[in-house]
């Protein structure tokens, strides 16, 4: 990147954190993983309610819903309280939701997961009015319930099929028949759409209530990927004892087949269900449906499967006929933060979307037929959020990064494009509005101070702080925490400015010299460098070990533009690896840095990185830790692989060039792998993979396998156990 951004380096050498006398205590792994000592705390289960004078929190370990009034800040009422109801069937509410006037709330509760989004769950509606608690179906666990625009129905999902409970007459229908687990599911995403399309619920109700649209997806000629399910403990799966039972599920890896998708729309009244025309090719995706304001006009958004073209259709419900409304191609891929940002605006005529086609992530506004209106928002930065827009004041609501990649902010713009800053507090701004905008809160942080939520008015008033973390504050100072500083490393091109941060030791002595351990993701489009509290975690703890810790953002990550953001195109793996070896290098050439021991570490993606730097960065690197890592992209799925590096058919040299399989012969350093046997994302299969490579290789290393674990990782004491094992391995390697 041509543009290289200003040094940012936050000494605080008389704040309230790294203030002398208190820092009196050391962090212990327990204290960050089983004790919680240092979670902060936040505003949960925020709801705005119609009126826009008041919103609902969830309190009380999700026991209690209350009523706020924006004006004071102040709980006006307590709506619902389990302990005041008699229900042996609900210990917690983890979500809620109001039906139109708001006379009822259907509320959610023992949650039993599925994937990273999906869930099963028992739902439940209260009946303000007559106090009474009723649970949606007492057919089995339901999905994704939702009340319809009236709120007299509400629609859920049950074994993979749709239904509708009638809150008139208690009734419950079904309106699909064919769902079946591994071949067809209708109103839900697939393994592979819910992973990387970033969404739960396929369906939508029309906005007079008149009709559900749904996607359906026939997964029948996906391939199965196995999981063995042993017995394991914390949770013990007892049937499992002595023979392991298989998990099979679809999962369509790069190049192979995915699910066929189409879309329908069931007619209330007519009870009839017909199929929308989404073109004659069958290998595409359908990562969104929206329905405009007219409950007869459906908006459907098709990516083909290299998902560098991009249309919106626009269906007659009716007919199920569709028109062309809007149709971006772009030379690498449309990234899927796009998809959210695609909102129809209240009188129906336009709508907002965002493209990358300046170069930068910009919000533009068009009409109803898909003529371009005008650039919302221009210049050499990115935005990130969009929050909607607000007719009465006639604003568009946002987030960007013109400041600087490090700092997200909120601002307004109007369709004249006046632009105004509503945050003013530097940090990692977001940011809740109230229905009728006349109030936001607003929660910042920075690198070295945690999370604090304030109300606001629409003069940008400030009514009341909601949560200032003070007990964190205050438990923060009896701790001896190194400051991080801002730095910038030159890329391995040696142009290009790496935005990074570095903690040295708590007792650093510049005379002497450390080891290095590099933390990193480096995955496209993500940032773990910015101006955000990140939590205290054990990369803390091992700064009182005498470590310096590092973070780099390479090449290919978040918040520098499309070219920055996209050079990885096609070659994963080849400038982010480049990139952490030229850091590690420029680290060396410190004066406090032992040139000789630097590692590097990273999960999922970032194990991925530190994988292929410890083999192919052989001569700078030491020890390295990869956990869940993809060690070839081959074995990963086809949605997230093909959007960066197309199909391994169209693209053999790249899949190759930078698979740490393909590298194994090269391992001189220490190389710790950590996969858990029943990681649904990232298969254990890269892990074990690459570990038969570095035996045929007669090449030493360590594996730490992880029984029934998912891709987090967690679960009893596994934690501990987990975090215990990275830092004795360092001690023994690194130090």
């Amino acid at each position: 990147m041509k543009k290289a951004y200003i040094v940012i380096i936050l000494f605080f050498l008389c704040g309230a954190f790294f203030t002398s006398s208190a820092q009196n205590q050391s962090i212990t792994l327990e204290d960050i993983l089983v004790k919680d000592t240092f979670r902060a705390k936040g505003v949960h289960g925020l709801r705005s309610m119609n009126d826009g004078e008041h919103y609902t929190v969830l309190e009380n370990n999700g026991k209690k819903i209350t009523r706020y009034s924006y004006k004071t800040g102040k709980p006006v009422s307590t709506l619902l309280n389990l302990d005041s109801i008699e229900s042996k069937n609900i210990q917690r509410i983890s979500n809620y939701q109001f039906n139109h006037d708001e006379s009822r709330i259907l509320i959610s509760t023992n949650i039993r997961p599925i994937y990273r989004r999906s869930y099963t769950a028992d739902y439940y509606i209260y009946d303000f009015k007559n106090k009474e608690l009723k649970p949606l179906s007492e057919q089995g666990g339901q999905r994704l319930a939702t009340f319809s625009p009236d709120g007299s129905r509400i629609a859920f999902m049950r074994d993979n099929n749709l239904f509708i409970h009638d809150l008139r007459f208690g009734s419950e229908q079904q309106i699909t028949f064919d769902g079946k687990y591994n071949h067809i599911i209708n109103g839900a995403p697939d393994w592979v759409y819910e992973e990387e399309f970033a969404f739960n619920k396929a369906f939508e109700w029309a906005p007079d209530g008149s009709a559900i649209a749904y996607i359906k997806f026939n997964e029948s000629d996906v391939r199965e990927y196995p999981m063995n399910m042993f017995q394991g403990q914390s949770p013990e799966l007892k049937d499992n004892e002595l023979y392991p039972s298989v998990y099979s599920y679809k999962y369509p890896k790069a190049g192979e087949t995915n699910s066929t998708v189409s879309v329908h729309v069931y007619d209330i009244q007519d009870k009839t269900t017909l199929t929308m025309d989404t073109g004659e090719e069958q290998d595409i995706y359908i990562p969104r449906i929206r329905w405009t304001k007219d409950p007869k006009r459906l908006a459907i958004i098709r990516l083909n499967r290299l998902q560098n073209k991009m249309d919106i259709l626009l269906a007659n419900v009716r007919t199920g006929h569709t028109t062309s409304l809007y149709r971006e191609e772009n030379k690498y891929y449309i990234d899927e933060s796009n998809l959210d940002n695609f909102i129809f605006l209240e009188d129906g005529k336009q709508f907002v979307i965002t493209s990358e086609k300046s170069g930068y992530m910009h919000l533009y506004l068009h009409d109803i037929s898909g003529r371009e209106i005008k650039a919302l928002t221009s210049g050499d930065y990115d935005i990130s959020d969009f929050y909607g827009y607000d007719p009465v004041r006639k604003l568009f609501y946002y987030s960007s990064f013109e400041e600087s990649p490090l700092e997200k902010q909120i601002y307004s713009v109007d369709a004249k494009g006046k632009k105004t800053k509503i945050t003013t507090v530097k940090g990692w701004n977001t940011v809740d509005f109230s229905k009728t905008y006349n109030y936001y809160i607003n929660t910042v942080s920075d690198i070295q101070t945690p999370p604090v939520t304030r109300l606001f008015n629409a003069k940008n008033k400030l009514i009341r702080v909601l949560e200032d973390n003070k007990q964190l504050t205050e438990t923060i100072q009896d701790y001896a925490l190194s400051p991080k500083e801002f730095i910038q490393i030159p890329a391995a091109d040696g142009e290009t400015q790496l935005n990074a941060w570095i903690m040295k030791p708590v007792n650093f002595d510049p005379s002497r010299k450390y080891p290095v351990l590099i933390t990193q993701y480096s995955g496209p489009n993500s940032q773990q460098v910015k101006n955000a509290w990140g939590g205290v975690n054990w990369l803390n703890y091992l700064t009182q070990e005498d470590y310096i810790v590092v973070c780099i953002d390479p090449r290919g990550t978040a918040a520098r533009g499309e070219e920055f953001r996209k050079c990885t195109y096609m070659q994963l793996g080849k400038l982010e690896s480049d990139d952490m070896i030229a850091s590690a290098q420029w680290l060396a050439k410190q004066p406090y840095v032992d040139s000789q021991k630097i590692g590097i570490w990273g999960w999922s993606y970032g194990g991925f990185m530190s994988s292929l730097c410890i083999l192919k960065g052989n001569h700078v690197f030491n020890t390295a830790i990869a956990v869940a890592p993809v060690t070839s992209f081959k074995y990963y799925d086809s949605i997230y692989t093909e959007r960066y590096m197309r199909t391994p058919q169209e693209n053999e040299k790249g899949y190759a060039e930078h698979a740490p399989l393909n590298w194994a012969d090269k391992l001189k350093g220490n190389l710790l792998l950590c996969h858990g046997t029943a990681d649904d994302n990232v298969h254990v299969q890269n892990t074990y993979e690459l570990a038969e490579r570095l035996v045929q290789a007669n090449k030493q290393f360590d594996m730490g396998i992880y029984n029934n674990r998912n891709h987090s990782i967690y679960g009893g004491n596994t934690s501990l156990q987990l975090y215990s094992k990275f830092v004795k391995y360092l001690n023994e390697h690194l130090k």
